[in-house]
């Protein structure tokens, strides 16, 4: 269920048919609706429960409403700090593998809203972009499962262990070029399907993939690249014959689109004339505030 501000809003004019008792009754309703989506993720898995509300609460379509998430910050900031010493080591491997997901798209998150509004500074990214905040990547460093990592450690060291590339678009990396971020936490017990929905819907959308026919070429996100090797060992294999004399990265983007595409694109990739590029990697912050939300 998604919630907004205007979920709570109970408009009426003068010439109302509804009675005060009528409109206390609809508004006791929709307040014991909300108390029971709040409490879903408590009943299933507790330590879901910050990030679930959060995300729920303040994201929408993969964009973020990051000056109401800055205001109500509390839970964000309770969720990160029982990242630090949560052990992860004992539970499973998709468990683990949705920890860590849910901990870095949090991770990114509380940075940002530790900037925002962010200040332009580098003429290299746009004037809000994570990108603006020095070193929010490489050098600030957070503690995780007992560990002092920086998101870039935690996508280049920790999550290919798991050899499963799909998760590089599960990260919301705060840019609109990345996978979307999700309204809902991984979850172990759910995760394949995730992270097969996640794969699915980079497939349809032009930021990941966009096959060009009228200048024969296949564009893809610039993701492939930063993870290519992942990438090759995961979907190269895959390709079908006729891409043999591709290299390895291009026959790995190609199996990892191709079941998904509709049947005009796969009879273009079947003429195998094109040429794949990659897509220049949109770092705009993937911001809600302003446009037509809180």
């Amino acid at each position: 269920m998604t919630r907004s501000r205007d979920f709570w809003t109970i408009a009426y004019s003068e010439d109302s048919v509804m009675s005060i008792y009528g409109r206390s009754l609809l508004a006791a309703g929709l307040l014991a609706a909300y108390l029971c989506v709040g409490t879903r993720a408590q009943e299933s898995d507790p330590k879901l429960t910050g990030i679930d509300f959060i995300l729920d609460t303040y994201v929408r379509d993969g964009m973020v409403y990051y000056r109401a998430l800055k205001t109500e910050r509390a839970r964000l900031d309770a969720y990160v700090a029982s990242l630090a010493a949560a052990p992860v080591g004992q539970q499973s491997k998709d468990t683990q593998l949705a920890f860590w997901l849910n901990a870095y798209n949090a991770l990114v998150l509380r940075t940002v809203i530790d900037h925002y509004p962010i200040q332009g500074r580098s003429a290299d990214y746009p004037a809000k972009s994570i990108r603006q905040i020095p070193g929010a990547f490489e050098r600030l460093t957070h503690r995780v499962a007992g560990r002092m990592l920086t998101l870039d450690q935690i996508e280049r060291t920790v999550l290919p262990d798991f050899h499963d590339p799909r998760v590089y678009f599960g990260l919301g990396r705060g840019a609109v070029g990345g996978g979307r971020l999700r309204s809902e936490p991984f979850a172990g017990a759910r995760l394949e399907t995730q992270l097969a929905e996640t794969a699915n819907e980079c497939i349809t959308r032009a930021q990941c993939v966009h096959i060009d026919r009228e200048a024969d070429k296949v564009e893809a996100n610039a993701i492939f690249s930063w993870r290519e090797k992942e990438f090759v060992d995961a979907y190269a294999a895959g390709a079908v014959s006729a891409f043999a004399n591709r290299s390895p990265i291009e026959r790995a983007v190609l199996a990892f689109v191709s079941p998904k595409l509709l049947t005009i694109e796969k009879e273009f990739l079947a003429r195998n004339t094109f040429q794949v590029a990659y897509k220049p990697f949109d770092w705009t912050l993937n911001d809600l505030t302003g446009r037509g939300g809180r």
